[in-house]
C-alpha cells in the first residue's frame, strides 16, 4: 500500500460544526415566538367560529318561536347539543353562558348573552392578538 502524504482529509472543522450549530439556534428562537402566536391566532380563530354558530343557532331559534329569543342558553339541546368553548386564552376556554344587561364592560370568560335583544358576544373586555376587544366579535 502506497499511502500519500499530501492527500488531504475531507470533512468539517469544529469551528465550521459550531457556526452552524449556532446559526440553528438563533433560527429557533426566532420561530419559537411567532409560532405561540400563531397558536394563540388560531384560538382566536376558532372562538370567532364558535360564536357564530352559537349566534346561528339563536337566530334559528328565534325564527322557529316566531319572534321569541331564548331565555338563556343553558337548555338549548336541540338548537346546540353541546355549547362550543370560547377558546382564546383571556376567554378561559370557557363554554359558560352568563346572561347579562349590556355588553360586557370587564374581563371576564366564557361568553355573554343579553336575552331581550338575543345578542351574544365573548363575554370580555380584553384584547386579542391585534389589540381588538374581545366584545367586539
Amino acid at each position: 500500500m502506497v499511502y500519500n502524504l499530501h492527500m488531504k482529509l475531507k470533512g468539517f472543522t469544529l469551528i465550521e460544526l459550531m457556526i452552524v450549530v449556532a446559526i440553528i439556534g438563533i433560527l429557533a428562537a426566532i420561530a419559537t415566538p411567532k409560532f405561540s402566536q400563531m397558536v394563540e391566532v388560531s384560538r382566536e380563530g376558532a372562538t370567532k367560529g364558535n360564536l357564530s354558530a352559537l349566534r346561528s343557532s339563536v337566530s334559528i331559534y328565534y325564527s322557529e318561536k316566531e319572534g321569541v329569543w331564548p331565555v338563556d342558553l343553558n337548555n338549548f339541546a336541540s338548537y346546540m347539543p353541546v355549547i362550543p368553548p370560547a377558546r382564546a386564552r383571556p376567554l378561559g376556554d370557557s363554554a359558560i353562558v352568563s346572561v347579562v344587561a349590556a355588553s360586557p364592560s370587564s374581563v371576564g370568560t366564557g361568553w355573554a348573552y343579553l336575552q331581550s335583544g338575543g345578542l351574544l358576544w365573548a363575554n370580555s373586555t380584553a384584547t386579542d392578538v391585534k389589540g381588538t376587544s374581545f366584545t367586539t366579535y
